[in-house]
């Protein structure tokens, strides 16, 4: 089963990827009134139905995916 997280620092959490791409947007003439850079993580799972792979999932993003103190993830389970 298809699985995508999206990882990304939590508001009010430094991001300076973020800043540098929202500076260089304002410069290229785009009105941009926040920017923030994270990580998409696509994964295939072995589970027997979509509530089943979102708990799989949920385990690998609060042990190892994502780092819960700064960083925000959700969680998409397509079909098998």
């Amino acid at each position: 089963m298809k699985a995508t997280v999206l990882v990304r620092p939590k508001q009010g959490i430094l991001d300076p990827q973020g800043q540098a791409v929202e500076s260089s947007l304002r410069q290229l003439g785009f009105s941009v009134a926040d920017a923030r850079v994270g990580r998409v993580i696509d994964l295939e799972v072995e589970a027997d139905s979509p509530a089943a792979a979102r708990a799989e999932v949920e385990r690998m993003c609060e042990r190892l995916l994502a780092n819960s103190l700064i960083e925000s993830y959700e969680i998409d389970v397509g079909d098998a």
